[in-house]
C-alpha cells in the first residue's frame, strides 16, 4: 500500500522497495511501545490508530493518571521516533498506544542497508524524516511558550463564567421544593441513561468495567439524590436562643469542578447535584481522555435543566481538550469562588496555588489490617468485594493487607474462596518481573484492567474465576508493591501481632495516602477505637469494604466521590465533601450585655 504523508511523495515502485525494509506491527490500546531513555533503534509509520505521547511519571498511582504529563498525540500518516534515525539517541519521550494501532517500523540497521543499496530513495526518506522532526519541533516550541510565557487571556473563559454567574442568580432565591425537584430530575436521567453511559466511558477509557461503573453512576446520582433531598441549604439554617445566633446559608456563585478520567460520569453527576444543592453555577473540566463521554453527560445534564425551567448554564464544560493556561485562567478568575479539584497530587497542588480558595483530595493508599480475631471469611469477602470493583480504579479501595500472623493461612483460604488468587512465591515472581518495571513502576497496561485477564496473561491460574489478585510481599518502601495500586492487585504483608499492624498501617499511610482512608478488621470494639485513634486518616472503616464505606453505601457517612484527606494530606478538609461544603454560612449575632468582669 501507498505511504501517508510525509512519505507519499514516493511512488508506487518506491513504496513497494521501502515495504521490503519495514515490518507491520500492532499494538493493543493502553501498550507501551518505547519508554523515555530507551535506546532509539528505528521509526515507526502510523498506519492506524492513535498514540499518545507523554513524559514519565513513577508509578500507577492516581496522581499519574490525572496529571497533565501528555505531550501530544500522533495520528494515522505521521511518523514516531524519527529522530532516532538522524541522531541515533536515546528516546526523549514515552510512546503508548492511546487506542489499537497498526504501524510500519523501520529499523536503523534497514535504513543504513537501504541507503547503500538504493542512495536516491534513502536521500529521499532522511528529507521526509528531517521535515517531519522539524514539524514537530515548531511544534514543541509553540507548546513550551504556553508554559514559560503568559497567554494571551482568553475572552471564553470570561464569557463562560459570566454566563454561569448570570444563570447562578437567576436561581439563588428559589425555594428548597423547586431546587430538590430539579436534582431529581438530573438524578433520575443521568441514573436511566447509566448503562450507556457507563459503556462509553469503558469504550473511551479503557478503565474499569461497565457493570460496577452503571453501579457508581447510579450512587453518585440516585444516592447523592437521597442524601440531599429535604436538607435545608438557603436562607435561615436554625438559631441557637441561648447565644442569639441565627445561622443563614448563602450560595458561593461559580464552582470550577475538575473531574477525574478513572470516574468520569459519576464524579460529573455528584459535582453538579451538590452545586445546584446550595445554589451554585458549575463548570467541569474532563480529563482529556474522557472528553466523549463528559461531552455526553453534560449534554445530558444541560438538556434536563432547560426541560424543567432552569437556566441550561447551570452546568457547563469544557467541551475541546483545554490548555494548561487556559484550565489556569479558570482556575484564577475572579468569578470563581471555588476550586473542586479531584484527582492526583499534583493537580490538588496547582488548585491551591491558583489563588481561587479550593477543596482538593489527595491519592489514596489505604491499609486494611486484618486482626487475629477477625471473622477471616467476612473480612476476605469484603476486601475482594472492594477491591475489585471497577477494577480496582477507586483511591479509596484497600491497597495494602496487613495480616496479624496468627490468622494469615486461614485469611489467605478465605481470600481464595472469595474469588481472589494469593500468589505462591514463584507466581509473585512471575507476576513481579511481568508487570514491574526496573522494580520501582508498574507497567501501565493494568491500570484498571480485569484481574482474570491479567492473571491468564501470566500463566496464574486457579479453579475459580480470579477477580483480584494478592502478591504477599516484604516491606519495602522503595517497591512498587507499598504504594498506590490502581489495578485489581492488593498486596499482602504479615505482622506478628496488632501492635506491629498499627505501626506498619501508619507507615504506610505515611509512605503514600496520608489522610485518606484506613481499615480494620476486628471483633474487639476496643482494639478498632484504638485503631481509629491511631491513624492519620480521615476515614478509618470497621469490618466494612473499602469502596462502598467511604462513600457511604456501607457506613453512615455522607454519600461523596470527593473525599477529603485534611492537613494530613495537605487538603483542606476531611469531610466527604457535600452541599454543606458549597455554602457561605453567616451567622446573625444578636446584641448581649457583655459579662461582668471578674475582680482579680
Amino acid at each position: 500500500m501507498p505511504f501517508p504523508p510525509p512519505l507519499d511523495t514516493l511512488t508506487d515502485a518506491e513504496s513497494a522497495l521501502l515495504n521490503r525494509y519495514t515490518e507491520r506491527l500492532t499494538f493493543p490500546a493502553g501498550e507501551r511501545i518505547f519508554r523515555a531513555g530507551s535506546p532509539a533503534d528505528g521509526c515507526y509509520i502510523i498506519e492506524e490508530g492513535r498514540i499518545r505521547l507523554e513524559l514519565e511519571r513513577p508509578g500507577i498511582d492516581s496522581d499519574s493518571l490525572d496529571s497533565d504529563n501528555i505531550l501530544g498525540y500522533l495520528e494515522p500518516g505521521e511518523l514516531l521516533g524519527e529522530l532516532s534515525l538522524l541522531d541515533r539517541g536515546t528516546r526523549s519521550a514515552s510512546a503508548c498506544a492511546d487506542t489499537a494501532v497498526t504501524a510500519r517500523y523501520l529499523p536503523a540497521a534497514a535504513l543504513e542497508e537501504l541507503c547503500a543499496r538504493e542512495p536516491h530513495l534513502g536521500l529521499a526518506i532522511v528529507r521526509a524524516l528531517g521535515r517531519d522532526a522539524a514539524l514537530k519541533l515548531r511544534a514543541t516550541t509553540a507548546r513550551l511558550a504556553e508554559y514559560l510565557l503568559p497567554e494571551a487571556h482568553d475572552p471564553a473563559v470570561d464569557a463562560c463564567v459570566a454566563r454561569a454567574r448570570a444563570a447562578q442568580r437567576a436561581i439563588e432565591d428559589w425555594p428548597e421544593e423547586r431546587i430538590d425537584g430539579l436534582l431529581r430530575a438530573v438524578a433520575e436521567t443521568v441514573a436511566a441513561r447509566a448503562e450507556d453511559l457507563a459503556a462509553a466511558a469503558v469504550r473511551e477509557t479503557h478503565l474499569g468495567n461497565v457493570p460496577d461503573k452503571v453501579t457508581k453512576i447510579q450512587v453518585a446520582s440516585l444516592g447523592v439524590l437521597g442524601a440531599l433531598t429535604g436538607q435545608p441549604a438557603s436562607g435561615p439554617l436554625g438559631t441557637d436562643a441561648a447565644r442569639g445566633v441565627t445561622e443563614i446559608a448563602s450560595p458561593m456563585g461559580v464552582v470550577f469542578g475538575i473531574i477525574p478520567v478513572t470516574n468520569p460520569v459519576a464524579t460529573a453527576v455528584y459535582k453538579a447535584l451538590i452545586c445546584l444543592k446550595a445554589r451554585n453555577a458549575v463548570i467541569l473540566s474532563f480529563h482529556h481522555a474522557c472528553l466523549g463521554v463528559g461531552n455526553a453527560t453534560g449534554e445530558l445534564i444541560r438538556e434536563t435543566l432547560e426541560r424543567h425551567g432552569a437556566p441550561g448554564d447551570l452546568v457547563q464544560w469544557i467541551r475541546a481538550r483545554s490548555t494548561r493556561a487556559q484550565t489556569g485562567q479558570f482556575m484564577g478568575h475572579p468569578g470563581v469562588a471555588l476550586i473542586l479539584a479531584t484527582g492526583g497530587a499534583g493537580l490538588v497542588k496547582a488548585a491551591y496555588s491558583s489563588g481561587t480558595p479550593a477543596i482538593g483530595v489527595g491519592p489514596g493508599n489505604a491499609p486494611a489490617l486484618v486482626c487475629a480475631d477477625a471473622d477471616p471469611d467476612a473480612a476476605a469477602q469484603a476486601v475482594v468485594l472492594s477491591k475489585s470493583f471497577d477494577n480496582g480504579l477507586i483511591c479509596g479501595a484497600e491497597h495494602n493487607l496487613v495480616v496479624v500472623e496468627a490468622i494469615r493461612d486461614r485469611f489467605v483460604a478465605a481470600l481464595e474462596r472469595a474469588g481472589a488468587a494469593v500468589l505462591s512465591p514463584t507466581e509473585a515472581a512471575r507476576f513481579a518481573g511481568a508487570v514491574v518495571e526496573e522494580g520501582r513502576t508498574f507497567r501501565p497496561q493494568i491500570i484498571g484492567q480485569d484481574a482474570a485477564r491479567i492473571a491468564a496473561a501470566l500463566g496464574i491460574e486457579r479453579d475459580h474465576p480470579i477477580r483480584l489478585i494478592v502478591v504477599p510481599a516484604e516491606v519495602d518502601f522503595a517497591s512498587p508493591f507499598a504504594g498506590e495500586k490502581i489495578a485489581p492487585v492488593l498486596s499482602l504483608f504479615a505482622v506478628p501481632d496488632e501492635g506491629a499492624g498499627f505501626a506498619l498501617s501508619r507507615r504506610l499511610l505515611e509512605h503514600q495516602g496520608a489522610g485518606h482512608t484506613a481499615v480494620i478488621h476486628s471483633g474487639s470494639p476496643a482494639t478498632i477505637e484504638r485503631f481509629g485513634l491511631a491513624m492519620p486518616a480521615s476515614r478509618i472503616l470497621a469490618n466494612s469494604p473499602a469502596v462502598q464505606g467511604v462513600c457511604g453505601v456501607t457506613s453512615g457517612l455522607e454519600p461523596a466521590f470527593t473525599l477529603g484527606c485534611g492537613t494530613f494530606g495537605g487538603n483542606s478538609t476531611t469531610d466527604n465533601v457535600t452541599y454543606r461544603n458549597l455554602l457561605n454560612i453567616k451567622r446573625l449575632a444578636h446584641y448581649r450585655e457583655p459579662a461582668t468582669a471578674v475582680a482579680g
